[in-house]
């Protein structure tokens, strides 16, 4: 009697198709290298441990390699040798091994990662980022205390240096002659995520970004949003920025005056706007950016008297 043939789950399609594999195998599961290529390959058991994937494409010795598991959502989660996955659990993707005894810690859109190379291409960060398919999408480093460095996709950046690494996605700009960005990558990104309309200026020495008819707390004040001008200093986002400034000046609704300390001029890009004097002493280099200062810029909206 002929034996019956079973037919291979693929777990990947499973995946996508938003279902959870069969309880039993055999499967087919996806194994890639460093550059993100995957093959298919063949196995029984359920739960395998890190170095059954590890031996499905004979990474010998198995302690002189890693195995990491590629989640739908693009995050990697290490195996140790010895630890179990189970496929038939939804979310479980692929799988990347590498050649090495370490993995290398990296910031990508701001999501910490494991990665098992000490080198990562541009286009393997895109891909990580679910940006690969958009091709008017770029990916940088960020440099602290200078403008960010784009990474062209065949460009190999090492991660062996001190440090976490930190990268960041975006639309690129295609404008001719156009000025370098102000901004770290970063803070353009959480600006756009707030649904925030801004603006970087570089009027001579000064740099700055013009926050766009900002909403202001309800019946706080005569109007019910304002630009708001936050300067930049030389050294940013290591130094911190200091005071803010708005446009058009603003005065309490329940008195009709200016809120105190903050009523001083400053001429910038052509228009007189209203000081806030707000200072800033506890910047945090490395961790603090646009989002800190503008809780600083909600606070003293909120509680100005």
């Amino acid at each position: 009697m002929a034996l019956e043939t079973i037919e291979l789950e693929d777990v990947a399609a499973c995946v996508a198709a938003g279902r959870n594999p069969r309880p039993q195998g055999p499967y087919r599961v996806q194994v890639g290298n460093g550059d993100l290529t995957f093959d298919g390959y063949r196995i029984d058991d359920p739960v395998p441990t890190g170095r059954q994937l590890l031996d499905l494409v004979s990474a010998r010795p198995a302690e002189e390699h890693l195995v990491f598991q590629l989640l739908r959502n693009g995050d990697l989660k290490e195996l140790t040798l010895d630890e179990t996955v189970d496929l038939r659990t939804a979310g479980v993707e692929r799988f990347i091994v590498f050649k090495s005894a370490e993995s290398y810690r990296i910031e990508l859109d701001g999501q910490v990662k494991e990665w098992g190379a000490c080198v990562i291409s541009g286009r393997v960060l895109k891909q990580l980022a679910s940006a690969a398919d958009k091709p008017d999408y770029g990916v940088w480093m960020e440099i602290r205390g200078a403008e960010d460095r784009p990474i062209d996709d065949n460009e190999l950046v090492k991660l062996d240096g001190k440090g976490l690494e930190r990268f960041f996605t975006g639309a690129t700009t295609s404008t001719e002659g156009a000025e370098a960005p102000i901004l770290p990558m970063r803070d353009r990104q959480y600006l756009e995520g707030r649904g925030l309309t801004f603006v970087e200026y570089r009027e001579g020495a000064q740099t700055g970004v013009i926050l766009r008819d900002y909403c202001l707390p309800d019946g706080k004040y005569q109007v019910a949003q304002a630009d708001i001008l936050i300067l930049l200093p030389r050294g940013y986002p290591d130094a911190a920025p200091d005071m803010f400034y708005a446009q058009p000046w603003l005065t309490l609704a329940l008195s009709s005056r200016y809120p105190r300390q903050a009523d001083q001029p400053l001429i910038f890009n052509g228009q007189r706007w209203q000081r806030w004097s707000r200072h800033n002493s506890d910047w945090r280099p490395g961790t603090d950016g646009i989002w800190t200062m503008l809780k600083r810029v909600e606070t003293a909206l909120e509680i100005a008297a």
